[in-house]
């Protein structure tokens, strides 16, 4: 095997393996209606029943071919954003049906890896490079309004909604590692949550708004490799009562977008095996 699509339940603590196989597949979102996981493969998009009862099932994404692991659904379930680098040869964000359709692009400076939409469905957040620095901006579904709220302050990555709206919570070097940080989504100063010995990354909130569930890297991990001892952490909104539910063996791939089911009982993560 070499991923196999797990889900955890924060309440009993126990995890379960939905879909093992040979292929490299990355970052599950879970629908609104809890009825499938979407998951990237090979630049395409699938859909993954959550209940271990089906095989993956290809979403038509029209031209967008190259898909990365930067891709989420609506909060009413309608629409699916992705990044592609198809068109341009760099990452852009577009928006399509849910079942499938035409892309439609909605970022037009670019490279933009999206990892966001805002409780209310109007608007995306999402990291931009610009003259080589990473920064979080938000923008209009209809790709009105870019708005930068981060300067340039460390590398800015990872970044996603409270469920209230009122917070982008996202992962900051700008202390010297990456730990996790968050800023108002209307834009103001950002406030730093973890204080670990480790690499912080990828913090997404529960629906619920109590709880964070992140990646940890181990503190001399550059950046967010792939096949790597990593270790799946949780803490309160506010960074406290942080602990580890488990280790894996993934890093890239295992959580970079959103992944809790409705409820914020459970989360969807891919543990890997070593490659061939």
């Amino acid at each position: 095997m070499r991923s196999s699509i797990e889900i955890y339940n924060i309440r009993t603590r126990q995890s379960r393996v939905v879909w093992q196989t040979e292929k490299l597949f990355e970052a599950p979102n879970w629908s609104p209606d809890g009825d499938y996981l979407m998951l990237n493969a090979d630049g395409l998009i699938y859909r993954l029943s959550p209940h271990g009862d089906g095989e993956p099932q290809k979403v038509d994404t029209g031209f967008a071919t190259l898909c990365n692991n930067d891709h989420g659904i609506s909060p009413d379930g309608t629409l699916i954003a992705v990044s592609d680098k198809v068109e341009f040869d760099k990452s852009a964000i577009y928006v399509l049906p849910a079942e499938g359709g035409s892309p439609k692009l909605v970022t037009e400076n670019l490279p933009s890896y999206w990892h966001g939409w805002s409780p209310d469905g109007k608007t995306f957040a999402y990291c931009g490079i610009r003259d080589q620095v990473f920064d979080i901006y938000t923008i209009g579904i209809d790709g009105a309004s870019e708005t930068r709220l981060t300067f340039g302050e460390g590398r800015n990555d990872g970044r996603d909604y409270s469920p209230d709206g009122k917070w982008i919570y996202f992962n900051s070097s700008r202390t010297g590692m990456m730990q996790i940080w968050r800023v108002p989504a209307a834009g103001g100063v950002a406030e730093r949550i973890t204080n670990s010995i480790y690499g912080d990354w990828f913090p997404h909130p529960s629906p619920k708004g109590d709880k964070i569930v992140f990646v940890s890297y181990d503190a001399d991990v550059f950046d967010h490799p792939r096949d790597q001892n990593v270790r799946v952490r949780l803490m309160d909104a506010d960074g406290g009562n942080v602990e580890t539910l488990f280790d894996l063996f993934g890093g890239q791939g295992t959580m970079n977008s959103p992944n809790w089911s409705r409820d914020g009982d459970e989360f969807a993560y891919v543990r890997y095996f070593p490659a061939a």
